[in-house]
């Protein structure tokens, strides 16, 4: 493992970048904290001010489920207002020149596609705050729709208009299945890099965070771009501890 700064790591960065035939970029929520998204472990993050909600009590209790929509609206406008950064446009850049074959993100905001990633190339791990649906038939709901059934019945959660189920946001949440497709895809693109970037992720996140460890135990190279370390820095051929934006921008030679 060789660990360096962001001018190194920019020089050898670009030479794995320009000698690798197939890219696969891994993206946490560190990729987006530069466009105001807080992210979720560090001090001051969503987790050391509230405690996540479980999937099993979502579905158990509406009680929670009202905690858990009055949550998802404060954050909302976040994430609503929020716009690409540096990094997101660099990545979209990568993808653009042939080099990156897909972005696999545990990230729910939608900033890659924003940044010009065309959708079928973005694998979100962890689902998408772009929308909600119904556990039970699948309907989807705008987010804008949800949100005027919570605020019209005064903070209640709302119910499915087609079957009366439960509404979710389009999210994964701690003890709900991953999404099977998705998780498959991430796994076939893993095995067919020869180069996989781990961005702002602090990858202690399973099963999400295997899937830079398959694409390193099939014989690609990994090199995560972190500001902190990560629980597979010993694994990685390159770790850079610097900002995002600066080192993916000088990489992609974007302006």
């Amino acid at each position: 493992m060789i660990r360096v700064g962001q001018e190194e790591g920019i020089a050898r960065l670009s030479d794995l970048v320009d000698a690798c035939e197939r890219a696969v970029v891994f993206t946490g929520a560190g990729i987006s904290t530069e466009s105001g998204i807080p992210d979720f472990r560090s001090p001051g993050g969503l987790w050391t001010r509230m405690k996540p909600i479980q999937f099993q009590d979502f579905v158990r209790s509406r009680e929670v489920r009202r905690e858990a929509w009055a949550r998802r609206f404060e954050g909302e406008d976040t994430i609503a207002a929020a716009q690409p950064n540096a990094g997101h446009r660099a990545v979209a850049r990568l993808v653009g020149m042939g080099i990156v074959s897909a972005v696999v993100t545990q990230n729910i905001d939608g900033l890659h596609q924003l940044a010009g990633v065309p959708d079928d190339r973005v694998i979100e791990v962890h689902g998408t705050a772009r929308y909600c649906k119904c556990l039970a038939c699948g309907s989807r709901y705008d987010n804008a729709e949800v949100r005027q059934m919570w605020a019209d019945s005064g903070g209640e959660a709302p119910d499915c208009t087609v079957c009366g189920g439960i509404i979710k946001s389009a999210t994964i949440s701690f003890g709900q299945p991953m999404p099977e497709a998705e998780m498959e895809r991430a796994a076939a693109e893993a095995l067919s890099c020869d180069l996989m970037l781990a961005i702002g992720s602090s990858l202690v996140v399973y099963p999400a965070a295997g899937v830079p460890l398959t694409a390193k135990r099939n014989g690609a190279r990994l090199v995560i771009l972190n500001r902190e370390e990560t629980e597979l820095d010993h694994l990685a051929d390159l770790v850079i501890n610097a900002e995002i934006g600066p080192v993916l921008s000088a990489v992609a030679k974007v302006n």
